[in-house]
């Protein structure tokens, strides 16, 4: 059994670590490494769970225990990747990919590589394929800092913006040398063209500089 063994950790690192390379080609909090060691760590625990007490006298242990608390155990890794930042969440993504990571080792474990391996590719597909589509329809919050030579600068590009119907949630201005204002501008914009429209909207304005888009 031990060449099986190996064999399912192997598979489970293989899948966790597709998933991971996604997620880190996308630059997000948990890559490669990450899901790799989830992956292969659930498949690890299922083992021991289905065969780790077969000594053990029947009735007086739950054998599935182990196993079990990997589901638990693994929300506290996805909670340290969600980050509430600027009025929005960000890692949530991830943090459900670590948990269905989980579940894709624990099937490897389970000697389940067929409905493991058609989870993985699933879970790959929506997570590129929806990478192009969402946008052209989704809004995306977005945080512009802009410095203002004057406070009339700073309320022309406020109405500019509710003119093209961006949603300005909320602003915090400060002044700087010379007397002028740098304003970070909390804004709610569509996903396809957000750079497009603040380069070609705030570029233009006069006594204003757009400095960062984040």
């Amino acid at each position: 059994m031990e060449g099986e063994f190996i064999l399912r950790i192997f598979v489970a690192g293989v899948l966790g670590g597709l998933i991971g390379f996604e997620r880190e080609y996308r630059s997000k909090e948990a890559g490669l490494r990450t899901h790799f060691l989830v992956a292969l760590g659930s498949a690890l625990f299922m083992i021991i769970s289905q065969y780790g007490f077969q000594g053990v006298q029947a009735g007086r242990f739950d054998v599935a225990r182990v196993a079990a608390q990997v589901v638990t155990g693994i929300g506290f890794i996805g909670a340290g990747v969600i980050i509430f930042q600027k009025n929005s969440l960000r890692g949530l993504t991830t943090a459900a990919g670590l948990w269905v990571t989980a579940a894709i080792g624990l099937g490897c474990g389970g000697g389940m590589y067929i409905i493991s391996t058609v989870a993985t590719v699933l879970v790959l597909l929506v997570l590129e394929v929806m990478h192009y589509f969402l946008p052209q329809f989704g809004e995306k919050s977005l945080a512009v800092t802009v410095v203002a030579g004057s406070k009339e600068a700073l309320m022309g590009v406020i109405d500019a913006l509710n003119e093209r119907k961006i949603s300005v949630r909320s602003y915090s201005v400060s002044r700087i040398d010379n007397g002028k204002m740098r304003a970070i501008l909390d804004l709610k914009v569509r996903h396809d063209n957000y750079f497009a429209t603040m380069g070609d909207l705030l570029g233009n304005l006069p006594g204003v500089e757009l400095e960062s888009i984040e």
